[in-house]
C-alpha cells in the first residue's frame, strides 16, 4: 500500500482573509434575531481557518469570546442583578440591571465597527478580550 502525504493547508488571500475576518464579526448581527446563535458562525470560521490564516483564526476566536461576554455574560448578570436587587435593594439592583443590560448593544455595535476595520485592513482588538485571545492562540 502507498501512504498517501497529508497536502498543507491552502493559503488564503488577503482579500479573502479580510472577508472573513469581517464575517466573523458581523455574525453578532444574527443575535438579533436568534439571541445567541450568533456565536457559532466565528466558532466554525475559526476551525475552517485556523491552519489557513492566523488572521482569520485570529478574529473569529476574538469575535466569538466578545459574543459570549457580551450576549451571555450581560444576559446572565442582568437577570441575577435585577432578580437580587428587586428583592434586596430595589434601587441597585435596577441600576445594575440595566448598566449589565447595555452590554449586549454595546457588543452588537463594537461588533459591527470590528468588522468594518478588518475589512478595510486595519488592526483590529476587543479592549481585554482581543489580547486574552491573542495570548492564548500562541
Amino acid at each position: 500500500m502507498s501512504e498517501q502525504i497529508p497536502q498543507p493547508p491552502v493559503p488564503v488571500s488577503e482579500q479573502e482573509a479580510r472577508q472573513w475576518a469581517m464575517i466573523s464579526h458581523l455574525s453578532v448581527l444574527i443575535n438579533l434575531f436568534t439571541v445567541f446563535m450568533g456565536t457559532v458562525v466565528p466558532l466554525i470560521i475559526y476551525f475552517l481557518y485556523k491552519d489557513r490564516s492566523k488572521f482569520v483564526a485570529f478574529h473569529a476566536m476574538q469575535s466569538f469570546v466578545m459574543q459570549v461576554v457580551c450576549f451571555l455574560g450581560g444576559g446572565i448578570i442582568t437577570v441575577v442583578s435585577a432578580a437580587i436587587g428587586g428583592t434586596i435593594i430595589p434601587l441597585i439592583g435596577s441600576i445594575c440591571g440595566c448598566l449589565f443590560g447595555i452590554m449586549p448593544l454595546a457588543g452588537l455595535i463594537y461588533g459591527i465597527y470590528g468588522g468594518m476595520q478588518v475589512n478595510q485592513g486595519k488592526d483590529f482588538k476587543y479592549p481585554v478580550i482581543g489580547d486574552l485571545v491573542q495570548n492564548n492562540m500562541k
